[in-house]
C-alpha cells in the first residue's frame, strides 16, 4: 500500500521533474520554467526557424541561471533568454527554444535526454522532428490573434479535463503562426488548497516531505506535528479550529479533511498537477485504507477520477512547453475564501497555523506561478532574488532558520502581526482597511503588451479594501483604493500613448457580473451573514461603490475593455453598454468568462441545459451611476418608462445583456478523442450505450441551453473584423466535450459586438 517515495525512487525519476513551461514572452526575452530533480546549470537557447518551423536557424536569444534549491530533491528555475545584439523576436513567425543541463561535475545533458528515464521512457514535448517546443508571438494583425483562457482545475472534479483540448488545439496548427494560439491566461484555481480529494493528499504528503528531504513541523495546538501525522481524511478539525480556515464551515467538513497544510504538499501539488511524472504508478483499493464503508467509497471513487486526469497529463505538459503561459491567483490556489472579508483574515492570519498555511502556499505559488509571470521581479538585487534566497536558507535549516522564515513571509507579503493581540495587522487606506504589507512585498499583478493588444492582470485578493465603518463580513472593495491607481489608473494611462494597441484585456479572476440567480443567493446569504458558504463578496457587483469606480475608471481612458474572467464554474458572455449623461460618450465592455476546467457540478450541469432559460431566462438589467463619489443602483425597466428623469439626475447609466449560446458544433479535434478518454473510461462509457434513448437529458437537444456552458471547458478569443479600422465583433469558442454517445470534442460559440448596444440606450 505504500507510496514508495524514497532516494531509490527519486532517483530512478528523469532529471526534469516538472515542465519545461513556457512562460513570459515578448520580443526581447523569453522565460521558461522548469523543476529539475537536481542542482544544475540551466542554459536556455531561442532560434529562428524556416519551413513553417520544420527547421531551426540561427540562435536569436540566449540566457543562463543556475537552480534553486526548494529542497533534497527539488530544484527550481526560470530562465530568461535575451539577444547580446539586439535581435527582436516578432510575430508572424514560429520560434523553437532548447536546453542544456550542466549538473556539477558532469557532462551536459541536452532536453532529451533530462526528459528521458527508465520509468518515462518516450516523452513528447514538441510538434515537429526536430524535437524542440515551439511558440508564435502576437501576430501583427489582431484578427489573427488567438487568446486562450481558462480557470478552476481541479484533479478528482467531476467530468474530463479540458486542458489537454489545448494540446490538439496547438498541434492542428503548429506550423501556422497566423492560427495557433498564442497566449494562454490560467485565471485562478490552478490548484486546490482546499476540497483536496484523500488519495491526492496520500501521494502529495509523501512526495513534498521527499522532495524536500525533511518533514516541516506544522503548530497544532500548542505542539508540533508533521505532515504525516496529520493523514488524510482526518483534517477537518485542525483546519477549522485550529487554521481558522472556513472551507469546512456550514457543514461542509469534507472539504478541509485533506486541505494542505506544509510545503512540501504545496509544492507536489503543482508538479502533480502539471506532470505525470512524479505519480505513483498504481493506487490501494480504498479496503486497504480505511474500514469506515463511506470513506473506501469516497477513495475508490477519486482515484477513478484521478486515473483519467493522469491519463491526459502528458498533453498538458506538450501543450504549456509550447505556449506562453500566464497566470493569477484565485483563493483555492490557497484556500478557500482567502482574504474573502475582513472577518477571513482575522481568523485565519491570527492563528500560527493559518498564517503558515498562507505563507506556504505563496512561497509555492511564488516558485511555480509568480516567477514566470514577472521575472524582472527576480532580477539580480530585486526581492524575488531575496525570497529565493530565503525559500533556499529555510529548506537547508530544515524549517528552523526564523531570519529566513521572516525574510519569506516579508517578500510574499504577509501582513504583520499585533504584539498585542496576535491579529494581522491592518492600515487605512481612505475609507477601507488594508493588509499591512512590507514596501519590499512581491506585486501579483502585471501587464502584458504586444503591438496590437494589452492584458492587464489584476491582484483581486491581496489588496482588498475591507469597508472601515462596517461589520468584519461586509462584502469588501476588492481593489483598494491604493491598488485602483497602481493595477488600472496608471497602467490605462500610460499604455494609452501607444496608439496602435486596438484591444484592452482586463484580468478579473471573479465575475464583474454575474447571473441574477447568483446575485439573489449572495444577498440573501449576507443577510443571513452566511457569508462563507457562498464566497460572498468575490464578485465585483456586491460591492457597488467599488463597481461603479471600475467602470469609471475602465471608460475614462478606454471605449472598449474586453474582461477575461473565471471563478464560477461556468462559461458565458456578458455585453454591457455604457453612457455618460451630459456627453455622447460611451463605451462598452463585454466579459468573457471561462470557467471550470475541470471542476464541474450538478448544479452547473444544470444550467447547461435548456433548463435553466426555460426556468431562469436572463434579463437585461440597468443601473444608473454618479462619478463623485462613486456609486450605482439597479433600476427596473418599469422604473425607467415611469420616470425617465431619473436617466438625466444621474452622470452616466448602462445596461447588461447576455450573449445566447449559438448551436453546438463538432470541432476538427473529435478524432484525437482516443488520446483524451483513457481506455477503461471508454469502456465504462460504452456500457450505457444502449441506455443513450432513455437518458434524454444527455441528449444533443437538452444540451443545447442558451446562455452558459456548465460542464467542463475550455476558451479560445479571437476577433472578427471587416477591417483594421472596425470595431467589429469579439467571439469566444468554448470547448467541452459531449454528454451524448459517443463523446466527442465539440464547442459552442458566443459572439459580442464591441460596439455599445444602441436599441438598449436612452
Amino acid at each position: 500500500m505504500k507510496y514508495q517515495v524514497g532516494d531509490e525512487f527519486l532517483q530512478e525519476l528523469p532529471l526534469i521533474l516538472g515542465g519545461p513551461i513556457l512562460k513570459h514572452t515578448e520580443p526581447e526575452s523569453v522565460t521558461v520554467w522548469v523543476a529539475l530533480k537536481q542542482c544544475c546549470q540551466v542554459e536556455l537557447k531561442v532560434y529562428d526557424t524556416t519551413n513553417d518551423g520544420e527547421e531551426l536557424g540561427n540562435c536569436l536569444l540566449k540566457g543562463e541561471r543556475s537552480t534553486v534549491a526548494l529542497g533534497k530533491y527539488l530544484h527550481v528555475v526560470a530562465i530568461a533568454a535575451r539577444s547580446l545584439v539586439g535581435h527582436r523576436l516578432t510575430g508572424d513567425r514560429i520560434y523553437a527554444y532548447d536546453l542544456q543541463f550542466t549538473v556539477a561535475d558532469q557532462t551536459p545533458q541536452t532536453l532529451q535526454q533530462a526528459l528521458w528515464s527508465n520509468s518515462s521512457p518516450t516523452v513528447s514535448i514538441s510538434y515537429f522532428d526536430h524535437q524542440k517546443p515551439t511558440f508564435a508571438l502576437p501576430p501583427t494583425r489582431l484578427q489573427d490573434l488567438q487568446i486562450v483562457h481558462a480557470s478552476c482545475r481541479k484533479p478528482h472534479g467531476h467530468g474530463f479535463d479540458a486542458l489537454p483540448i489545448l494540446d490538439s488545439l496547438i498541434q492542428a496548427s503548429a506550423n501556422q503562426p497566423q492560427h495557433r494560439p498564442h497566449q494562454l491566461f490560467l485565471t485562478g484555481d490552478q490548484i486546490y488548497g482546499d476540497d483536496v480529494a484523500d488519495p491526492s493528499l496520500w501521494v502529495a504528503t509523501i512526495l513534498g516531505d521527499a522532495l524536500l528531504g525533511w518533514e516541516e513541523q506544522l503548530p497544532v495546538n500548542g505542539v508540533y506535528c508533521t505532515p504525516q501525522q496529520l493523514p488524510p481524511g482526518e483534517r477537518a478539525d485542525v483546519a477549522t479550529n485550529q487554521a481558522g480556515l472556513t472551507a469546512g464551515l456550514h457543514n461542509k467538513p469534507e472539504k478541509v479533511n485533506s486541505h494542505l497544510f506544509s510545503l512540501g504538499e504545496y509544492y507536489a501539488t503543482y508538479l502533480l498537477a502539471w506532470s505525470p511524472v512524479c505519480w505513483p504508478a498504481a493506487f490501494p483499493k480504498g479496503e486497504q485504507v480505511t474500514r469506515d464503508r463511506h470513506a473506501i467509497k469516497d477513495w475508490n471513487r477519486a482515484v477513478k477520477h484521478l486515473r483519467q486526469f493522469i491519463y491526459t497529463l502528458w498533453k498538458v505538459r506538450r501543450a504549456l512547453a509550447n505556449i506562453p503561459m500566464y497566470s493569477i491567483f484565485d483563493d483555492h490556489d490557497v484556500s478557500d475564501d482567502w482574504n474573502l472579508n475582513q472577518a477571513w483574515c482575522l481568523r485565519v492570519l491570527g492563528r500560527p497555523l493559518g498564517r503558515r498555511i498562507v505563507q506556504n502556499a505563496l512561497l509555492a505559488y511564488t516558485v511555480f506561478q509568480g516567477w514566470g509571470n514577472t521575472p524582472g521581479q527576480f532580477a539580480q538585487g530585486k526581492p524575488g532574488e531575496k525570497l529565493l534566497a530565503a525559500a533556499q536558507a529555510w529548506s537547508v535549516s530544515q524549517g528552523t532558520d526564523t531570519k529566513a522564515d521572516r525574510a519569506i513571509a516579508r517578500y510574499v507579503g504577509m501582513p504583520g502581526n499585533d504584539p498585542h493581540t496576535d491579529l494581522p495587522i491592518l492600515v487605512r487606506d481612505g475609507s477601507v482597511f488594508i493588509l499591512d504589507r512590507h514596501p519590499e512585498a512581491l506585486t501579483w499583478h502585471y501587464i502584458v503588451r504586444s503591438d496590437r493588444h494589452e492584458v492587464i492582470v489584476l491582484d483581486t485578493r491581496t489588496w482588498r479594501g475591507y469597508p472601515a465603518d462596517q461589520k468584519p463580513i461586509a462584502p469588501p472593495m476588492l481593489l483598494c483604493p491604493k491598488a485602483f491607481e497602481q493595477q488600472l489608473v496608471l497602467p490605462l494611462q500610460q499604455i494609452a500613448e501607444q496608439t496602435q494597441i486596438k484591444t484592452t484585456f482586463v484580468i478579473a479572476p471573479t465575475n464583474v457580473f454575474g447571473l441574477q440567480v447568483i446575485d439573489w443567493i449572495h444577498h440573501w446569504h449576507l443577510k443571513q451573514e452566511k457569508v462563507f458558504s457562498t464566497d460572498v463578496g468575490d464578485a465585483w457587483n456586491i460591492n457597488t461603490e467599488a463597481l461603479a469606480k471600475f467602470l469609471t475608471t475602465l471608460f475614462e481612458e478606454r471605449q472598449q475593455v474586453v474582461i477575461l474572467s473565471g471563478d464560477i464554474h461556468y462559461s458565458s458572455v456578458a455585453h454591457l453598454s455604457y453612457a455618460r449623461t451630459h456627453s455622447k460618450l460611451q463605451s462598452v465592455l463585454v466579459q468573457l468568462t471561462a470557467s471550470a476546467l475541470k471542476n464541474e457540478e450538478i448544479s452547473t450541469r444544470l444550467i447547461h441545459t435548456r433548463l435553466k432559460h426555460w426556468l431562469l431566462p436572463e434579463k437585461v438589467r440597468h443601473w444608473i451611476g454618479w462619478s463623485n463619489p462613486p456609486k450605482m443602483v439597479e433600476i427596473s425597466e418599469k422604473q425607467l418608462h415611469h420616470n425617465p428623469q431619473m436617466l438625466t439626475n444621474s452622470d452616466w447609466h448602462c445596461v447588461l445583456e447576455w450573449m445566447p449560446r449559438n448551436s453546438v458544433q463538432t470541432s476538427a479535434y473529435t478524432a484525437d478523442i482516443l488520446s483524451l478518454i483513457a481506455p477503461w473510461k471508454r469502456a465504462e462509457n460504452a456500457k450505457w450505450k444502449w441506455l443513450q434513448p432513455l437518458m434524454f437529458w444527455k441528449s444533443r437537444w437538452f444540451q443545447e441551453g442558451r446562455e452558459v456552458v456548465g460542464l467542463n471547458n475550455l476558451a479560445v478569443v479571437h476577433f472578427q473584423l471587416a477591417d483594421e479600422s472596425s470595431s467589429g465583433k469579439v467571439i469566444q469558442d468554448l470547448y467541452w466535450f459531449s454528454s451524448w454517445y459517443p463523446t466527442q470534442i465539440v464547442y459552442s460559440r458566443f459572439e459580442s459586438q464591441l460596439t455599445p448596444n444602441q436599441s438598449l440606450l436612452r
